[in-house]
C-alpha cells in the first residue's frame, strides 16, 4: 500500500487533520513538537462508482481502496542541520510515496504560529528549503562515492553521475528535484536514493470556520500561494481540519445538515484524499459480482497483467486475457450479461494499458 506522509510546520493542524481522516485520536496540542513518533493510518478513497456497481451485483461485501498517511512531527527551519526534531523526522518523510503539505490559511491571535505572523508563501518555502538541503547533501555524497567508477570510465556510473549533475544545478538554483526535467531513465539511475523532493507534492491549506480566512480577507497572501503553488507544478486542496474532526464525531445523517450550519458545503476530506490518490499518481480499476464488489489500486499506465498481479501474483505471469468494459457502460446494460450480448464487453491483452473505472475479469492458466 502506498504512502502519502502529512508534513508542515509546526502547529498547523497536522494532527487535527489525520485524527479526522482516519478517526483516530492522537495528540493535537497548541505547541510545536506534539507529534514525535510518526502515527499511521489507513484511509479508504471515497468512489461513489464502487457503490453502484455493488447496487447493480448485489454484492454481499463491499471493499473501497485505500491509502496510508503518516501523521510526521513539525518540520522546522534548520532541520537539515539537525533543529527541532532534525533528521528523526526527515527520514520518516523518507520513508513515504508522497507528501501532503500542511499549510496554515488563517489569522487568529490565540494560535500559536511559529513564525509569529502567518505567511504561507514563506512557510512553504522554508518546508521545500529543508527539503532540498537533505537532498544536496545525500546528492554530493552519492557522487563521492561514484567518482572512482566514473574515472575508470564505468558506463553505468558515468550515466548515473550525469543524472546527479542535473539534479545538483536544479537544487541550486532553488528547483525541486521533481522539477529538475529528468529523462524517465535518469529518474530511474537515481530512484535508489529516494531524494524528498522528487515526491510528488499536494498541499493542503487549512482554514478555520468563523476565522480569517486569507481567501476571505483578500489581501494578496492568499493569492500570492495559489500563484507559488502553481509554479511549482503542484496542486492544492482547501480545507478545515477542525471542522472535519468534528464532523467525524456526528452521526452520519446529521452531517450535511450541520455542514449546512457552518457554511461548509465541500466535503474537505473526501476531496482531500481523491487529490492525494491522484498526487500518488494513481487509478482504480473495479471487479463486482453477486459476492463482492472491490475496487482495486494501479498507477497510472499499468497494463492488464500488472493490474491483475494486484489482485493475485499468478495473474501477471499467468495471465492470458481480460475481459473490460467501463464502469458507467455496464450499469447502463445492467448486468454482465446484458453487457455481453450486446457487445459492450472487449478482451483485451498483455499490452493493454489499464483505464481507470475499468470493470474487469481476469482469465488466467
Amino acid at each position: 500500500m502506498l504512502k502519502i506522509g502529512i508534513v508542515g510546520l509546526p502547529n498547523v493542524g497536522k494532527s487535527t487533520l489525520f485524527n479526522a481522516l482516519t478517526r483516530q485520536a492522537v495528540l493535537a496540542a497548541n505547541y510545536p513538537f506534539a507529534t514525535i513518533d510518526p502515527n499511521i493510518g489507513v484511509v479508504s478513497v471515497p468512489d461513489t462508482r464502487l457503490e453502484k456497481l455493488a447496487e447493480l451485483s448485489k454484492s454481499e461485501k463491499v471493499v473501497p481502496t485505500a491509502i496510508e498517511f503518516v501523521d510526521i512531527a513539525g518540520l522546522v527551519k534548520g532541520a537539515s542541520e539537525g533543529e527541532g526534531l532534525g533528521n528523526q523526522f526527515l527520514s520518516h518523510i523518507r520513508e513515504v510515496d508522497a507528501i501532503l503539505e500542511m499549510v496554515r490559511f488563517f489569522d487568529d491571535p490565540d494560535i500559536i504560529h511559529v513564525h509569529g505572523d502567518v505567511d504561507p508563501v514563506r512557510d512553504i518555502e522554508i518546508i521545500n528549503l529543508e527539503l532540498m538541503l537533505v537532498d544536496q547533501e545525500s546528492v554530493a555524497k552519492r557522487r563521492e562515492k561514484l567518482s572512482r567508477d566514473v574515472k575508470n570510465g564505468l558506463q553505468a556510473a558515468i550515466e548515473e553521475d550525469a543524472a546527479l549533475i542535473k539534479v545538483e544545478a536544479a537544487l541550486s538554483f532553488g528547483k525541486l528535484v521533481r522539477s529538475a526535467g529528468l529523462t524517465d531513465e535518469e529518474a530511474k539511475r537515481i530512484k535508489s536514493l529516494n531524494l524528498l523532493t522528487a515526491k510528488p507534492i499536494l498541499y493542503a491549506l487549512n482554514g478555520k470556520t468563523g476565522g480569517h480566512n486569507l481567501n476571505e480577507i483578500n489581501d494578496g497572501r492568499a493569492d500570492a500561494a495559489f500563484a507559488y503553488i502553481n509554479s511549482l507544478d503542484a496542486s492544492y486542496v482547501q480545507i478545515d481540519a477542525v471542522t472535519e474532526r468534528e464532523l467525524t464525531e456526528v452521526a452520519e445523517d446529521d452531517q450535511e445538515m450541520f455542514r449546512q450550519e457552518l457554511g461548509v458545503q465541500v466535503h474537505g476530506l473526501d476531496e482531500l484524499i481523491r487529490k492525494a490518490y491522484e498526487t500518488l499518481g494513481l487509478i482504480t480499476f473495479f471487479t463486482t459480482g453477486p459476492k463482492e464488489s472491490r475496487a482495486w489500486t494501479v498507477r497510472k499506465g499499468a497494463v492488464a497483467p500488472e493490474a491483475g498481479a494486484t489482485i493475485h501474483n499468478d495473474f501477471k505471469d499467468a495471465f492470458i486475457r481480460a475481459e473490460v468494459i467501463q464502469w458507467q457502460t455496464l450499469l447502463s446494460d445492467g448486468s454482465w450479461s446484458a453487457a455481453r450480448e450486446k457487445g459492450d464487453i472487449r478482451t483485451e491483452g498483455k499490452s493493454y494499458i489499464v483505464s481507470d473505472g475499468d470493470v474487469m475479469v481476469f482469465l488466467h492458466s
